[in-house]
């Protein structure tokens, strides 16, 4: 049984591949199907499947 990691809006997640600025780590704006990211290196913002950012994420940093 696969265990589904709990995503809230705030929370830091880094990612596997390197956005091109260089930055691993995205914060998360909005949570649901789709997943609004922004960059934390140069705060570029996008929308990402649920899926997808399930597969790519390293790790995650609870915003305190």
């Amino acid at each position: 049984m696969e265990e589904r990691m709990e995503y809230q809006v705030g929370d830091i997640v880094k990612l596997k591949k390197p956005h091109p600025c260089g930055s691993q780590e995205w914060e998360i704006l909005r949570v649901g199907a789709d997943f609004r990211l922004k960059c934390l290196g140069c705060g570029h913002q996008v929308m990402i499947p649920r899926k997808l950012v399930e597969k790519n994420t390293r790790g995650i940093r609870k915003k305190a």
